[in-house]
C-alpha cells in the first residue's frame, strides 16, 4: 500500500510539475530571438523604404514641372503674337555725326539766298518774296576757308583807307560783321589790327554790356568799323542808336563753328535775330546796290 502511494504521488508530481507556468517561462527566451530581427536587418529595412519611397515623387515633380514650362512658354508666346513688337527708332544724326564724314565746305550766296527764302515763305506774298531775292551783284567773293578775317577784308575791300576817311558819320558804321557769340567778338576785333588802320571798333554784344551803353558810345563818336552778334545789333536798330545808311559791306561769320560744330545759321536762336537783322533794312540797301555781302 505504501509503495502504491508513493507512486502515485510521483506520478502526481510529474503532471503538476509539467503544467506549471514555470516551464512557459522557460520556452519563452527561445521564441524571443525568433521573433525580433537583427539590428542589420532593420537598417536594411529603412534603407530600403528611403530609397523605394521617393522615386515615383520626384518623376511626379519632374513631370508638373515640365508641364509648368511649357504652359507658361505657351502663355508668352501668345502674349508676344497679341502685343505688337515695337520698332527701334533710328537715332537722328547730329552736326558732329555729319562733320565727322564730310570735308566742311565753304558758304556760298546760293546758301545765304536759300535761307532767307525758306525762312519768309510762309510769312510773305509771292511778290514780296521775289523782293527778297539778291543778285549776284550784291555779294563780294566769300571765303574759301583758307583767308584770315584781315586777309579777306583787303581782298573784298582794297581801298579801305579812303573808305575809312570818307566816313564821319556817328551813330553808323561803315563795315559790319556779324558772328555767334560775345567770344567770337572779341577774337575777330584781335584780328583786324592788321587791316583797321586808324578805323575806330566798336565791340557791339550783349554780355554785361547795356543797350543804353552802347548807343551813348556811338552817338558820342564816329565808329568805322562795328563787330556784334545779331541780337543785340537789331535792338540797336530798334532803338536808333545805330542807322544803316551809311554802311557800305556786311560780313558775316558764315564759316565759323563753335565746341559743338554748330555754324551761326545752326543755332536757332541766332539764325532768327540775324534773318531780323537783314530784313531790317540791310536786304533793302543790297538790293539798291549800296551794301555788299560777304560770308567770312
Amino acid at each position: 500500500m505504501r509503495a502504491s502511494q508513493a507512486f502515485g504521488v510521483a506520478v502526481c508530481y510529474n503532471i503538476v510539475f509539467q503544467d506549471s507556468p514555470v516551464g512557459e517561462e522557460s520556452e519563452e527566451p527561445e521564441k524571443q530571438p525568433t521573433e525580433q530581427a537583427s539590428p542589420r536587418e532593420k537598417k536594411g529595412k529603412k534603407r530600403k523604404s528611403v530609397i523605394e519611397t521617393p522615386v515615383p515623387v520626384k518623376k511626379k515633380t519632374a513631370l508638373k514641372s515640365q508641364t509648368e514650362c511649357f504652359m507658361a512658354q505657351e502663355k508668352k508666346e501668345d502674349e508676344g503674337e497679341k502685343k505688337p513688337k515695337k520698332k527701334r527708332k533710328k537715332k537722328k544724326k547730329t552736326i558732329t555725326d555729319v562733320l565727322a564724314t564730310s570735308d566742311p565746305k565753304p558758304g556760298s550766296p546760293v546758301d545765304l539766298q536759300s535761307l532767307v527764302l525758306e525762312h519768309f515763305k510762309d510769312k510773305r506774298s509771292v511778290i514780296e518774296l521775289e523782293e527778297l531775292k539778291l543778285q549776284e551783284s550784291c555779294f563780294v567773293r566769300s571765303n574759301d576757308l583758307t583767308h584770315s578775317l584781315s586777309s579777306y577784308l583787303k581782298e573784298i575791300c582794297p581801298k579801305w583807307a579812303k573808305v575809312q576817311k570818307q566816313h564821319t558819320e556817328k551813330s553808323s558804321v561803315v563795315l559790319l560783321i556779324v558772328c555767334s557769340a560775345a567770344l567770337r567778338v572779341i577774337e575777330l576785333i584781335k584780328q583786324l589790327t592788321t587791316f583797321k588802320g586808324e578805323a575806330k571798333v566798336l565791340k557791339l554784344f550783349a554780355k554785361h554790356i547795356k543797350v543804353e551803353e552802347q548807343v551813348k558810345l556811338l552817338q558820342t563818336r564816329v565808329t568805322h568799323i562795328g563787330v556784334g552778334t545779331p541780337g543785340r545789333l537789331s535792338a540797336l536798330i530798334e532803338k536808333e542808336g545805330l542807322t544803316l545808311p551809311p554802311l557800305r559791306f556786311l560780313v558775316l561769320d558764315w564759316n565759323w563753328r563753335d565746341q559743338k560744330l554748330r555754324r551761326m545759321v545752326d543755332v536757332p536762336e541766332v539764325k532768327g535775330d540775324l534773318l531780323k537783322l537783314l530784313d531790317m533794312g540791310i536786304l533793302k540797301g543790297c538790293r539798291e546796290g549800296k551794301v555788299k555781302v560777304g560770308l567770312f
